[in-house]
């Protein structure tokens, strides 16, 4: 892919040297880069490295501490969000702004509705919208109620209104965070059309595969300032890794063998609810990580809220150590010595206004409670301290509240919340989504030397690296089915995929 910005004498955009500060906390340092025309410019960094605050800037969230912003060639003063839109900048959020209530029209003007007297001249709101709907490829009438799309489908008509109001510049913050892998692809199409509509791209994304599609430039954040840029010959995922984190990351997933123990977990023809004609067998011994792989729909979520007694299953037996337990709901698992750390720590993992101490005393409140069931705060304060250090936490103190960390240190918080109770079984939905590299590598590091300490891991990923990376074993899954089970030498990208479009395998002794 190659850039058509020679073609054009200066920058459609351009930062220089801007700084922002916060109370305590140094965001941005002299930072620059410059965006070209009908360009895809990819901005990376790890969680705190500064992208959010910059992007906020350049939408007009938030004004710099110093530094200027021009916009071909000219100075501008983005003071608000609506200097930002008339400047032709629009930032699409990770989580989309839209009305639930109201229709694809309704969302793409709102507050701009075309109208005679004050009366909506919804005929030509309807006809405005096809217009732009038709641009982003979502074939889709204008009057459907948005609360009935999908992510993937809302997130095309973000993409729409922002076209409406003649956006030059589209800032994407974590665009495919919750899209499956077919409107993750829908998506790239269109940015690809947009470039050819003459729609420069801001991407921000963790995932470095598909800054590597995209991307015609990357520029790379550290610790609030810049750290490197690469053009697009020169962009590799090594490449980005080693600017994002300092230095070269030879062995990103640290794998390291396993000898198994003995079985802590079997699972006998267990049958979810979503998926009750499909029995699953599988075990899960000590010293092992086993990964669960699957296509989006595959029921790997599914079968973990089982497992977690979230859900109730319709059938089969579960046995932990060798004895047969019966799991209603989650206290049951928990003292059965299960623990989950579930896929959206934000809804399930954590409470968000509340500080880290006590998010990270939640699961061990029964256990360590005084008499009559008071907190015992003496033991949460030193429960809290101990995870914050023995997982790395970066939080001024454990009084911080839990929605002002990055994603990275958000999800240590709920693996420390775990291991203060030292679970038999830790259960892992997607363990690394939406946190960035050096937090992965931290993470993948803790599940190694968990379960080299006797831990049994079971962990859901989307990641097929990530799944062939740190997994003793893998099982594959289609369509609430265990299609098969592969070994480490036996885990490539090609045999994992063949299961997981539904190729059944004999199931393997483990």
């Amino acid at each position: 892919m190659s850039s058509s910005h020679p073609t054009h004498s200066r920058p459609l955009l351009e930062v220089r040297q801007i700084s922002k500060q916060f109370p305590g906390v140094k965001a941005l340092s002299r930072v620059s880069l410059t965006l070209h025309h009908v360009e895809v410019l990819a901005v990376i960094g790890e969680n705190g490295a500064g992208k959010s605050t910059l992007m906020k800037i350049l939408a007009g969230v938030q004004t710099p501490d110093s530094g200027t912003l021009l916009i071909n060639g000219e100075e501008a003063s983005l003071s608000n969000v609506a200097d930002a839109l008339n400047s032709g900048i629009a930032l699409i959020h990770q989580e989309l702004n839209l009305s639930d209530n109201l229709d694809i029209a309704a969302n793409i003007f709102l507050g701009r509705e075309p109208n005679h007297w004050g009366i909506i001249n919804r005929r030509q709101t309807y006809l405005e919208s096809e217009k732009f709907l038709k641009r982003v490829g979502l074939n889709l009438p204008p009057q459907t109620l948005v609360g009935n799309l999908t992510v993937g489908q809302q997130q095309m008509v973000e993409i729409a209104k922002a076209l409406s109001i003649n956006a030059r510049i589209l800032i994407m913050d974590e665009p495919t965070s919750s899209l499956s892998l077919h409107e993750s692809e829908a998506l790239f199409s269109v940015i690809r059309e947009l470039k050819t509509q003459g729609v420069s791209v801001i991407y921000i994304s963790h995932r470095l595969g598909e800054v590597n599609e995209l991307a015609d430039r990357v520029v790379v954040l550290r610790d609030g300032e810049n750290a490197g840029e690469l053009d697009h010959d020169s962009i590799s995922h090594d490449r980005m890794v080693q600017l994002m984190v300092g230095r070269n990351v030879s062995q990103f997933f640290p794998y390291t063998p396993h000898e198994p123990g003995e079985v802590v977990l079997e699972v006998k023809n267990l049958r979810t609810p979503d998926n009750p004609t499909h029995p699953i067998t599988f075990t899960l011994r000590k010293n092992e990580i086993v990964g669960i792989s699957g296509l989006v729909g595959a029921g790997r979520t599914e079968l973990m809220q089982v497992l977690f007694g979230i859900d109730a299953p319709r059938g089969g037996a579960i046995f932990v150590n060798g004895k047969e337990i019966h799991i209603h709901s989650p206290q049951d698992a928990i003292k059965a010595g299960l623990a989950l750390v579930p896929e959206d720590r934000k809804l399930q993992g954590l409470i968000l206004e509340m500080a880290v101490r006590e998010n990270m005393s939640l699961a061990s409140l029964s256990r360590d409670r005084r008499h009559l069931g008071m907190i015992n705060f003496a033991q949460e304060r030193k429960t809290s301290n101990e995870m914050i250090a023995a997982m790395n936490i970066k939080t001024p103190n454990d009084r911080q509240i839990v929605q002002f960390l990055s994603g990275g240190n958000q999800q240590k918080v709920v693996l420390g919340k775990w291991m203060a109770l030292n679970p038999s079984v830790l259960l892992l939905d997607e363990p690394t989504r939406g946190v960035d590299v050096g937090a992965k590598e931290e993470i993948y590091h803790l599940m190694n030397e968990l379960a080299s300490r006797g831990m049994a891991i079971l962990f859901v990923s989307s990641d097929l690296e990530e799944i062939r990376g740190i997994s003793d074993r893998v099982l594959v899954m289609h369509e609430g089915q265990l299609t098969g089970e592969l070994s480490r030498e036996e885990m490539s990208e090609e045999a994992i995929m063949q299961l997981a479009t539904g190729q059944i395998r004999a199931p393997v002794p483990s």
